[in-house]
């Protein structure tokens, strides 16, 4: 508590305000910084950061919520699997709420299927162990920060020697998204906060690439309110010299080179492929597949079920939100048709959504 108080302080808070202040005075133009972490995300509401900002200086929400960028698809697939009575669906308790086409997992539970709420993907692998007769599948949904705990897993069930384990795995990476809306010039991008979690695990040089290519700061932060301020003004500082490098401002717990452990596991039992991200469509090479060595886990090649056609809630504009196009007061559903008690989008469900931040905290994202 006494290291989390330390980044909380009024005094520094406020002296890092007013040196965002003195820098942005040097701008010629707005300026847009983009968070990508959903857990920033919260925190920059929760503590109302962009209430300490200048009106030149804006920072808008990316696609740092994995529960958020799941596409509709998949939780259609997640359906049709626990719908079969020999299933016993496992989740984590974010994604029980967020809608499919036509359902969503909690309300389908409350008619009766086994959709049951884990707090680790080990957690599965023991339920098969308890339950020989059932198939367990967990539903395999985040970054590069979960990703290599679902590895183990599915490592555990093959010690195990288990075969009725499996995963449905909707495991995304974080830079190839970032990359995408670099690209997209109409967004106006000028720099990234990077997602602290990820990082530890990739590493603060996965960033590289995108400071290369496209001419824009990065800099990982923390989850504190000086962590994030100290961000911005290294964002700015980078940005009002023309610079774009890699910084760490995380240096607590993030290293330029990351979890070489947990690199590795990725990389044993996952292999790159395109994936489906809600508002940037199909990405080329930005989800996590399980290699065919592990192939008997894997629950879209094992287990044969009819997904019917997806479609997205009307009127939800997650994908917009998502991207940075609106923020959630824009959506006209926001607040009327889509409350945390009756989500309409993934946004309004998660508790790293910006529309739950918004809601939450009554702060403008």
């Amino acid at each position: 508590m006494q290291l989390q108080d330390a980044y909380r302080g009024r005094a520094l808070v406020q002296g890092l305000a007013r040196t965002i202040a003195l820098e942005a005075a040097g701008l010629r133009e707005p300026v847009r910084f983009m968070e990508v972490c959903g857990t920033h995300t919260m925190a920059i509401a929760q503590f109302g950061l962009k209430s300490l900002l200048p009106p030149t200086l804006r920072l808008v929400s990316g696609p740092g919520c994995p529960v958020c960028v799941t596409p509709v698809g998949y939780l259609d697939h997640a359906l049709a699997l626990a719908a079969d009575p020999v299933n016993l669906v496992t989740t984590f308790g974010d994604l029980l709420r967020v809608p499919g086409s036509l359902s969503s997992l909690l309300e389908e539970r409350a008619r009766g299927l086994d959709v049951r709420v884990v707090y680790s993907s080990l957690d599965a692998v023991t339920l098969a162990r308890e339950c020989p007769e059932r198939r367990v599948i967990f539903l395999g949904v985040g970054f590069e920060t979960t990703a290599p705990t679902v590895a183990a897993a599915i490592l555990k069930a093959e010690q195990l020697g288990l075969d009725n384990f499996f995963v449905l795995s909707s495991h995304k990476t974080m830079p190839a998204p970032m990359a995408a809306l670099s690209a997209d010039v109409s967004l106006q991008i000028r720099g990234y906060l990077c997602p602290a979690h990820v990082s530890t695990v990739i590493g603060a040089h996965a960033y590289q690439p995108l400071a290369d290519q496209y001419g824009l700061p990065c800099v990982v932060t923390g989850f504190e309110p000086a962590d994030i301020l100290q961000g911005v003004v290294w964002l700015l500082r980078q940005h009002l010299a023309g610079e774009a490098r890699v910084e760490m401002q995380y240096r607590r717990a993030v290293t330029w080179q990351g979890s070489v452990r947990a690199q590795q596991l990725l990389a044993q039992v996952f292999e790159p492929c395109d994936a489906d991200w809600r508002g940037l469509g199909s990405i080329p090479l930005s989800g996590l597949r399980i290699r065919d060595r592990y192939g008997r886990f894997d629950a879209a090649r094992t287990l044969a079920v009819v997904v019917p056609e997806s479609h997205e809630q009307q009127g939800c504009r997650c994908g917009e939100v998502l991207t940075g196009r609106i923020s959630p007061r824009d959506c006209p559903l926001f607040g009327i048709a889509c409350t945390p008690e009756m989500p309409v989008g993934a946004c309004m469900v998660s508790s790293e959504g910006s529309c739950a931040a918004v809601w939450r905290y009554g702060a403008d994202a």
